[in-house]
């Protein structure tokens, strides 16, 4: 029986190492033994710094965005602060875009952070309210009582289909349905709970 070698394999399996580790320092690069052993490490460096790099961004965002409300004279958890009572929905990186090349734009909410902070804006006018403080104040008090009559048609609707849906007298104890009795002026002394419900339901 031939003997079977399998230095082909161990060399292509080399090769394959070193060809990874191409520019590593030193012996890095050139034996195979050091070369795996900083691949494996350079792997789990990797991974680890690929969530890493999020958080350095953010870093790097907020570090930007602080440095802009700072000429703007306000901090920048009072500016978050403002924003998010305001109801406005911009991401940091965004908003770090914006300070450095729009710096008009980004002073505008700064505006619109110190409304919200005051409570002039809140979350039910952020639509409207980011439009508002471009134009004008007359116009948000306005757009406030557009939102307030919206809110109160939707809640005269809530109410309409409350009152609509059929109540399960069923489920209720003979008590709880002769106060239900009680109150819509219907006597049902001496009668049992079956004809209770026949007599509320008319």
């Amino acid at each position: 029986m031939a003997r079977v070698k399998n230095g082909a394999v161990t060399k292509a399996r080399h090769k394959k190492v070193l060809k990874e580790a191409k520019g590593y320092f030193g012996s890095k690069h050139r034996l195979y033994k050091t070369a795996k052993e900083q691949l494996m490490h350079s792997g789990q460096y990797a991974f680890r710094d690929r969530k890493q790099k999020k958080r350095d961004f953010r870093k790097l965002w907020i570090t930007r965005i602080n440095a802009a409300c700072r000429q703007n004279d306000i901090s920048y958890s009072r500016f978050i602060e403002g924003l998010t009572k305001a109801g406005v929905e911009v991401n940091r990186k965004m908003l770090s875009e914006i300070a450095i090349n729009d710096p008009k734009m980004f002073s505008e909410f700064v505006k619109v952070a110190k409304d919200g902070k005051a409570g002039k804006i809140t979350r039910m006018t952020e639509v409207i309210g980011r439009e508002v403080t471009i134009s004008g104040k007359t116009e948000k008090k306005d757009a406030k009582k557009e939102v307030a009559t919206e809110t109160k048609k939707v809640e005269a609707k809530d109410t309409k289909e409350e009152k609509n849906k059929a109540v399960d007298y069923s489920k209720m104890t003979v008590a709880e349905l002769k106060e239900v009795a009680a109150k819509k002026k219907i006597s049902v002394t001496g009668l049992k709970k079956a004809e209770i419900i026949t007599a509320l339901e008319k």
